[in-house]
């Protein structure tokens, strides 16, 4: 899901790697319609996301905003963490 506000971008999705020091990468999935087949195929992109304190787990389900770049390659800040991968495992 993407949503533009005044501040930027937000985005939701999952947390795959949080070895960094305030550091953590999302992947970011979304439905793009192949522009000859018209086929609805599942496309992903990862993003380094600013994550001050290291709160989010791998597996979370997190939403991000775009922020001024905070480094090379990180322009995104976590804003809220949706679901604890650890509520995940305990409903399994």
């Amino acid at each position: 899901m993407e949503t533009t506000t005044s501040q930027g971008k937000v985005l939701q999705g999952v947390v795959v790697k949080a070895a960094m020091q305030d550091t953590c990468t999302v992947s970011i999935e979304r439905y793009v319609k192949h522009p000859k087949y018209e086929k609805y195929l599942k496309s992903s992109k990862k993003y380094l996301v600013h994550d001050a304190g290291n709160t989010a787990k791998v597996g979370d389900k997190v939403t991000i905003r775009e922020v001024k770049p905070i480094s090379k390659r990180k322009h995104f800040t976590l804003a809220s963490i949706l679901v604890s991968s650890s509520t995940l495992d305990a409903q399994s």
